[in-house]
């Protein structure tokens, strides 16, 4: 213990702009309490899966359970107010332009460009017209826009006030620097991504696909990621927890072979993840930071060992944080945000993708060349299985709605499998990547979701053969 002490007295390698000097004596043992005590908090909220009431959760899901019950029909006014607002303080910022000091949180809030604006009036419209039942079958329907108003948002909404709120005590009190020095060398080798990248993954499957992503952004936004690995991470590890695994093996009948449908879903996934850094579009992506630089090192001096360094990063990271009153504030202002531009976006996007998938042909006419790849994987009742995966895209449920009437096990076995693997639904996940600072688009994330789709379908496929 004497000689790590003596080490840790050394200042910490850091990059050229940001070098905080580590902690020494009595601030050293303050710093190390603070990392333990805060990671260990953001542990049990996000990564710790146990089971409550019958299902396997977090500390998070029984949280957001509990809010969403407790806000009960007042959520949909909630849902209107903050659309309403977001739209209306947009528009204003445009029309009156106001002197808004740049940092400021009505900035970040309302000055958004035009094509922004005119999802965030899709969305504030769409949502009127839901709950008021008037307007276009096409919107209103119970399976298209009633799947967001009543389904998802009552959802998101406590989720994302729980998870804002709590996400620094996951990402900014050293855990992510100690995890992310651990597992670096295994990180970088196989997907091509830094060491802290381990920790989205990990909130991603024990928690939700949306928790991990919000990470992701977070540390983007912090130039921890490059934009190529952000780009990579968003889109390869934002899976769907544990749990809404089983509801949609559930869903659409092959729970009863639940483990080795989930064990299949790993094993593609670290497929996917070890191919789709390898190739376009998100090879292509630059290697740039948000702010310009990178505030990131993940190399190990050779005096240290690789734990004493991880310990080290994340007690000089503890120590640097500011006080809790301005992490909170911060993570207020990051709440805000959140729901105002993130929830029109998720009506707006949403609404148009399910109401293509109810009430036209879209999915069937672009599943069309999927029939022929899905015959020659010799997957039973192909033709019904080719669009349900392609529905995939607007929603991770859709294909085990429709699925469901599938008669071969196997190949729902197979839909469902893929539904989890594809990552990409624009209800969600795609709405959430549009709105972040990761230069992601509409058509790279339809591609992104259609090569998953391929690596999926082999993978999936091969073990279903030899379960069925």
């Amino acid at each position: 213990m004497t000689s790590y002490m003596d080490k840790s007295q050394q200042p910490i390698l850091g990059n050229n702009t940001v070098d905080p000097e580590t902690p020494k004596a009595g601030q050293w043992r303050a710093a190390m309490w603070k990392f333990l005590l805060f990671s260990a908090l953001g542990i049990a909220l996000f990564i710790i899966p146990f089971e409550w009431d019958g299902k396997v959760t977090i500390l998070l899901g029984v949280l957001t359970d509990t809010l969403q019950t407790a806000l009960g029909g007042f959520v949909s006014y909630i849902t209107m107010a903050l659309v309403t607002i977001s739209f209306i303080g947009a528009l204003a910022v445009k029309v009156l332009k106001p002197n808004l000091s740049e940092g400021s949180l009505a900035k970040k809030l309302f000055d958004i460009e035009w094509f922004w604006l005119a999802i965030r009036f899709l969305g504030m419209a769409f949502v009127w017209m839901i709950f008021l039942q008037v307007g276009p079958e096409f919107i209103i329907n119970r399976n298209t826009g009633g799947v967001i108003f009543e389904d998802l948002i009552p959802v998101l909404i406590p989720l994302f006030f729980f998870a804002i709120l709590s996400l620094p005590f996951l990402t900014d009190f050293g855990l992510m620097e100690f995890l992310g020095t651990l597992a670096s060398k295994v990180f970088i080798k196989l997907f091509k991504l830094p060491g802290r990248s381990a920790v989205d993954a990990m909130s991603s499957w024990f928690g939700a696909a949306s928790i991990g992503l919000l990470v992701t952004m977070q540390e983007y936004d912090k130039s921890f990621y490059s934009q190529r690995e952000a780009a990579v991470i968003a889109t390869t590890f934002s899976v769907t927890s544990i749990a809404f695994t089983y509801v949609v093996a559930k869903t659409i009948g092959v729970d009863n072979n639940f483990v080795f449908f989930y064990l299949t879903i790993a094993l593609t996934g670290f497929i996917a993840a070890i191919i789709m850094p390898r190739i376009p579009p998100l090879s292509l992506k630059p290697d740039t930071y948000h702010s310009g630089k990178s505030m990131l090192d993940e190399g190990i001096p050779a005096e240290y060992t690789t734990y004493q360094w991880a310990v080290n990063r994340a007690v000089t990271r503890a120590h640097s944080m500011p006080s809790l009153g301005k992490v909170f504030k911060r993570s207020v202002h990051n709440l805000f945000d959140i729901y105002l531009g993130l929830i029109p976006v998720t009506f707006a996007i949403g609404t148009i993708g399910l109401g293509l998938a109810e009430y036209t042909p879209v999915f069937n006419w672009i599943a069309t060349p999927l029939v022929p790849v899905l015959e020659w994987l010799q997957i039973p009742e192909a033709a019904k299985a080719a669009p349900a995966m392609i529905m995939g895209f607007a929603d991770m449920y859709l294909p085990a709605l429709v699925g469901k009437s599938i008669e071969s096990e196997m190949t729902r076995f197979i839909v469902g499998a893929a539904s989890i693997t594809q990552i990409i639904y624009m209800s969600e996940v795609g709405a959430l990547i549009l709105k972040s600072n990761i230069k992601l688009n509409v058509l790279e994330l339809f591609l992104i979701f259609i090569l998953r789709t391929i690596i999926s379908l082999v993978v999936i496929t091969s073990v279903a053969h030899l379960l069925y």
